[in-house]
């Protein structure tokens, strides 16, 4: 059953913490300070040949005009919810527009992390190409030392993910003290719309870019590599430049969205929980923890430099993680033990009187909670990391089976990916069990150590984020000297080996956003525990043992079943959306780029050029097309179901959701990091080859994980956390239309009608969806198809 609510009335921002939230403001200032820095370096550095230069200026001008076409749709929807939050039930008006406002903000700043992470990416690539040509120089120059070169690539590299890092954390850190210092007491209620500003426009750039850049990539390959068998970033492929585009509005921009707002959700989720469990002192400590982890993150990012001894680069990349992981563990027991009393009763501003009566040590809880987040995150990092690096057997496993044919490699891809969610859900619900746990019988002391594992995780993001931004620059890096033709030997082995070591800090960054995911998720879920008590007692209803069943999520009652299973379902039918949307776009690719090859026969022979615009366009057009639905999906279903069958099964679709989406969305990460490295591991020369028919079928082992990775898996963390909040801001609405004076069952019917015809509209209007070729929405005709089919001698 659900306890009783507490009142949180108490809970007062003193002066102490004031003083301590606007050091912490400046600490988030002081990240922004860093990130300017780190860009300075990165700009330093050689561009390179007249050739790579014009080549990274399509990709920049792709890039950036792709980028201002989305945020000027999301903007329209952005205005839309603003609107929208102003309508939901708050204590007074001031929470009520400032928490319209502050979504604004969120959205904003979630874009901006997107937007100037991936506009240094586009400018970092060629330097990062640059420097691996020193490996291999023109006759007259002096052969430079290779692991110097290499050393210089990834320190490149590294240091524009630093950037994006910074920024996240910056920003995320500021928006949350801005809040505090303006609302003080009311600001876990206004944070409400800083998250789910955050998360929507996060999800939408992780879906919107996930279908433009493997759309482009599968197509690429498909055509490039099987039909025509030249190199994956040959310059005579038309989708070439839609490929490295993709990298930088997909994976640089949509992922440096989907961490930032993984990181204010969590914020979000820690500060509601800690007003209740800690009082006064839960407006702060929250805070203290990720502001830690901002200082750690630049001794971390500075402490990636790779050494001669190193294994690969994977190793100098783990090293700065762990510096600083162990630092911040150790800085944040100093400050549990400075700033939090030493038992439960010394809390001020906590009026339930359970928390007051707690035996044990509030130290020990919050050091031990945040202990087990960075823990988490080490695990999972290592964990991720055996399932998809090159060197590790489970990948060795998929190049083995290349040797049987594409079948096989998709069957060993599945199966790593099933096994290894199980073995990372199983990681990520111990952690959230073991944070629980410490609360003891004092359920809001329980969620509040969930919430602190989260920030203690939170104090890795800063590397994480850099992690992942090492990924596409270093592989937007080998396409740009490929295209260009001017890194060949050794220089083209430095980036081919990087662009390995990027695969793996994709995937393992991936696993630790969904863990973050989760425990949001679940931090919120006990938000929404307390919010449906609240809004229920204003109504007059108690929640006790004769409370209505509608009212308690009692998984036995059918309606609270039902709300479980649609949970599940919309994490299967977000992510079908999403991976059929990029097989549309990929189709469209194909048809093009054999069009061009068909019409323009001396693009083979270098006597004429594809039209590199025309693929842009192509994947554009349908990325923006397919922006709709999964945000109406994530909206507009936990109004469905909360005004249709009640709160109790709104928080049974939560759950539903949770458990679905995380081991949906490891496994879709698992499986196609895994095929993108068995397919390096093949180019490395191991069974078979470049051209090999083991090639062949890597290569569509790797398409076939290209939408799994890098559109539908990483889409799934934003979408939980957006249903979380919604479910959050509509449950006072539900109780008030379901009880009291102001019941309504014709208001319940018909919003729920609305949101369901919507959903039901958005679906079928996607699935009717064509393949867009050029500017016909139509597919291509028999005789189209015909013409378009390879030529069996050109398949490799």
């Amino acid at each position: 059953m659900i306890n009783q609510s507490i009142s949180l009335s108490a809970a007062v921002l003193t002066d102490d913490n004031r003083v301590i939230v606007v050091v912490i403001a400046v600490v988030a200032l002081a990240a922004l300070a860093v990130a300017r820095l780190l860009v300075r370096q990165v700009l330093a550095a050689d561009e390179g040949t007249d050739s790579m230069k014009k080549i990274a200026a399509a990709v920049q001008e792709g890039a950036n005009a792709y980028l201002a076409r989305q945020l000027r749709t999301l903007g329209i929807f952005a205005v839309v919810v603003f609107f929208l939050l102003m309508l939901l039930p708050a204590d007074d008006w001031s929470q009520r527009a400032g928490r319209s406002v502050f979504f604004l903000v969120g959205a904003i700043f979630s874009a901006a992390t997107g937007y100037i992470g991936m506009r240094l990416a586009v400018r970092a690539n060629v330097r990062v190409a640059a420097a691996a040509r020193e490996a291999s120089p023109t006759p007259g120059e002096p052969q430079k030392d290779l692991t110097d070169v290499s050393h210089k690539a990834m320190k490149i590299a590294f240091r524009t993910g630093g950037v994006v890092g910074m920024i996240t954390v910056g920003l995320g850190l500021l928006g949350a003290s801005c809040v505090v210092l303006v609302y003080a007491a009311d600001a876990p209620k206004v944070l409400e719309g800083f998250g789910l500003g955050a998360a929507l426009i996060a999800m939408f750039m992780r879906v919107g870019g996930g279908i433009f850049t493997k759309a482009a990539d599968v197509g690429a390959d498909l055509v490039g590599k099987v039909e025509k068998g030249i190199p994956e970033d040959d310059p005579r492929n038309a989708a070439t430049i839609a490929d490295n585009v993709g990298d930088n509005v997909g994976d640089c921009a949509g992922m440096a969205a989907d961490l930032f707002e993984s990181y204010a959700v969590t914020l979000v989720a820690a500060l509601i929980l800690g007003k209740a469990a800690f009082g006064d002192a839960g407006l702060a400590f929250p805070l203290i923890v990720p502001a830690i982890g901002v200082v750690t993150a630049m001794i971390g990012i500075f402490a990636v430099a790779p050494r001669r001894a190193d294994r690969s680069g994977m190793t100098a990349i783990n090293r700065g993680f762990f510096i600083s992981a162990v630092i911040s563990l150790g800085l944040v027991a100093v400050a549990v033990l400075l700033y939090l009393p030493s038992s439960y009763a010394d809390l001020e501003g906590v009026t339930d009187p359970t928390i007051g009566e707690h035996g044990g040590d509030p130290r020990v809880l919050a050091l031990v909670a945040v202990t087990i987040g960075i823990v988490m995150a080490a695990l999972i990092q290592q964990l991720t990391g055996y399932f998809t690096e090159t060197s590790r057997r489970p990948v060795k496993d998929i190049g083995k089976s290349s040797l049987t044919g594409p079948a096989t490699v998709i069957l060993a891809g599945i199966s790593i990916g099933l096994e290894s969610a199980v073995y990372t859900a199983l990681l990520i619900g111990l952690g959230v069990y073991g944070a629980f746990l410490l609360g003891g019988a004092s359920i809001t002391l329980a969620l509040f150590a969930v919430a602190l594992a989260g920030t203690g995780l939170l104090t890795t993001v800063g590397v994480i984020v850099a992690m992942d931004t090492f990924g596409p620059v270093a592989d937007n890096a080998q396409g740009i000297a490929e295209m260009s033709g001017d890194v060949e030997g050794a220089g083209a082995q430095v980036l081919t080996e990087l662009d390995a070591v990027g695969n793996t800090t994709k995937a393992i960054t991936k696993g630790i956003a969904i863990a973050t995911a989760v425990l949001a998720a679940a931090a919120l879920f006990g938000s929404y525990r307390d919010a449906i008590t609240t809004a229920a007692l204003d109504v007059g209803e108690k929640l006790g043992d004769d409370a209505p069943m509608n009212l308690v999520m009692d998984i036995s009652q059918p309606n609270n079943l039902v709300g479980l299973i649609l949970g599940a379902a919309v994490v299967f039918l977000f992510s079908g959306l999403a991976i059929n949307a990029v097989a549309r776009s990929a189709g469209a690719v194909v048809y093009e780029v054999r069009r061009q090859f068909r019409e323009h026969p001396g693009i083979m022979n270098y006597t004429e050029k594809p039209e590199y615009g025309r693929v842009v366009d192509i994947c554009t057009k349908d990325a923006l097309r397919e922006l709709a639905t999964p945000g109406l999906l994530a909206v507009l279903t936990p109004i469905a179901v909360g005004f249709s069958l009640g709160v109790g099964a709104l928080g049974a679709f939560l759950a539903g959701a949770i458990g679905t989406g995380t081991l949906m969305a490891v496994f879709l990460a698992n499986s196609g990091g895994a095929w993108d490295n068995a397919k390096k591991l093949v180019e490395d020369g191991h069974y078979g080859g470049k051209g090999s028919e083991a090639h062949s079928a890597t290569v569509i082992g790797d398409t076939v994980g290209d939408p799994f990775k890098d559109t539908a898996g990483p889409a799934i963390n934003p979408l939980l956390k957006v249903m979380n909040l919604v479910a959050l801001l509509i449950a006072p609405a539900v109780i008030q239309f379901s009880y009291g004076d102001d019941a309504s069952a014709p208001v319940r019917a018909l919003i729920a009608g609305l949101a369901i015809l919507v959903i039901v509209g958005a679906v079928y209007v996607s699935k009717r969806r064509g393949t867009v070729v050029g500017d016909d929405e139509t597919g291509p005709t028999e005789a189209e198809r015909n013409a378009s089919s390879p030529d069996p001698a050109a398949v490799s």
